[in-house]
């Protein structure tokens, strides 16, 4: 070997040594980023209406779902800011005034701050801390604007609705003029009966929100759909008041509804997750994990199972009980209780209720 070849042989060395320890930089540089391959105007841009942070909060975080790894980012659309106009489509022969009842009380509860702590209001507290780049927070007002009853000979749509049929039955409310079209403030909950069966659920979902197609609806209006599951797959989308088939041996025992239907009580909860989303992500463009829009990780998914201090892993932690042994975590209007899981908080990044025990 000449000497010019062993001097080109260490010059390459060093050249591959340098390319080396450059990448391992990048990588520890990556790695100290808080929002890796992001763009920085797609941070967060809070406007918090308390100062509690993430540094009040023990090594242990103590609240359940806690983690650095999970980066919740706003992707530049807005929120639901301003007061909120609920039209309910009941949609079914399966309603009565009494399952009608607690939805309503719960609806009404998430503005009303005279219930008894932990209230619904308070839980709903931590939505309002999301806001839009333009600085505005999730509205704190809800009103139950009008309602539209769907049911017996007049089920337009019959027993069996697909995702698209749902948003014909909000057509066939505003063609009707059972409901109105309100572009600034309305929201639309289509609310199923129990014999009614809707695309995927209990397969796939318990409830969806998403926002109608003007070729459908002839506008853009947010709106959610929720069913009734105690007839059709209550160990699904009525959990913890029905326990899992998979979990049938294992000793757990379902919980007591805190008002006696075992299936609109587990709608309280599914219509709680998915407003705090529609509040947040109305037009999935806003608040998300993720990398992908069709498949958004929104505020609710983030603590799906999540209801008190503990919870997570099919626990559902730390909840309280009334003389009668129905179990429930926050207080509403009329003296209800329901019970609701938690939600994600944008300021100690965890999941977060009402009536944590610490």
């Amino acid at each position: 070997m000449s000497l010019t070849s062993s001097v080109k042989m260490a010059q390459s060395s060093i050249l591959l040594m340098n390319l080396l320890l450059l990448s391992f930089q990048i990588v520890l540089l990556r790695a100290a980023t808080p929002y890796p391959y992001s763009n920085q105007q797609q941070q967060q841009p809070l406007k918090l209406q308390h100062t509690q942070q993430s540094s009040a909060l023990s090594a242990s975080k103590r609240y359940e779902g806690s983690s650095d790894l999970i980066h919740l980012r706003y992707h530049m659309g807005p929120v639901l800011s301003s007061p909120i106009n609920l039209y309910l489509i009941w949609y079914g022969r399966g309603w009565s005034p009494s399952s009608q009842a607690p939805i309503r009380d719960f609806l009404l509860s998430l503005s009303d701050p005279r219930s008894p702590s932990p209230s619904v209001s308070q839980w709903w507290s931590t939505v309002t801390l999301y806001s839009d780049q333009t600085l505005s927070n999730v509205t704190r007002t809800f009103t139950i604007a009008r309602e539209a009853h769907i049911r017996n000979t007049s089920l337009s749509r019959g027993d069996s609705l697909t995702r698209l049929s749902v948003q014909q039955v909000i057509a066939d409310s505003v063609g009707s003029r059972s409901i109105p079209v309100d572009h600034r403030h309305g929201v639309y909950l289509v609310l199923t009966s129990r014999e009614v069966r809707v695309q995927e659920f209990c397969r796939a979902v318990c409830g969806f929100h998403y926002f109608t197609f003007p070729s459908i609806v002839g506008h853009t209006l947010p709106y959610a759909w929720v069913g009734d599951s105690g007839a059709q797959c209550p160990d699904v989308c009525a959990y913890p008041f029905a326990v899992p088939a998979y979990m049938a041996g294992s000793g757990l025992k379902a919980m007591r509804p805190p008002n006696a239907d075992v299936g609109v009580d587990g709608m309280v909860s599914v219509i709680a997750h998915e407003l705090a989303e529609l509040a947040t992500n109305p037009l999935v463009n806003a608040w998300y994990a993720g990398e992908d829009p069709t498949a958004p990780t929104e505020i609710g998914d983030l603590c799906e199972g999540v209801y008190g201090s503990g919870g997570g892993g099919g626990y559902t932690g730390e909840v309280a009980r009334d003389g009668g042994g129905r179990r429930f975590n926050v207080n509403g209007r009329n003296g209800r209780r329901f019970l609701v899981q938690w939600v994600w908080s944008p300021v100690i990044r965890a999941c977060r209720g009402p009536n944590a025990i610490d």
